[in-house]
């Protein structure tokens, strides 16, 4: 099964990865779309949201490829 050749400690790291993308990315559009619709300024938060949402996502593959790097280095 290819949960036993990842390994299970391997697994959740990477579940948590997925989870961590996914609330980093919708968090911040949710949060300005409802800003926007609580102020009635669309889409100026909403817009702010997906830059702040794509910001962190960038941020979070920088620190993933150079956690990447380091390991490959160690082996």
């Amino acid at each position: 099964m290819w949960l036993d050749e990842l390994g299970e400690k391997s697994y959740f790291k990477y579940a948590g990865l997925g989870l961590e993308i996914a609330v980093a990315l919708s968090a911040p559009i949710l949060g300005g779309y409802w800003a926007d619709t609580k102020l009635n300024t669309a889409p100026y938060f909403l817009l702010a949201g997906i830059i702040i949402g794509l910001s962190l996502l960038i941020g979070m593959f920088v620190r993933l490829t150079k956690d990447v790097n380091s390991k490959s280095k160690e082996n």
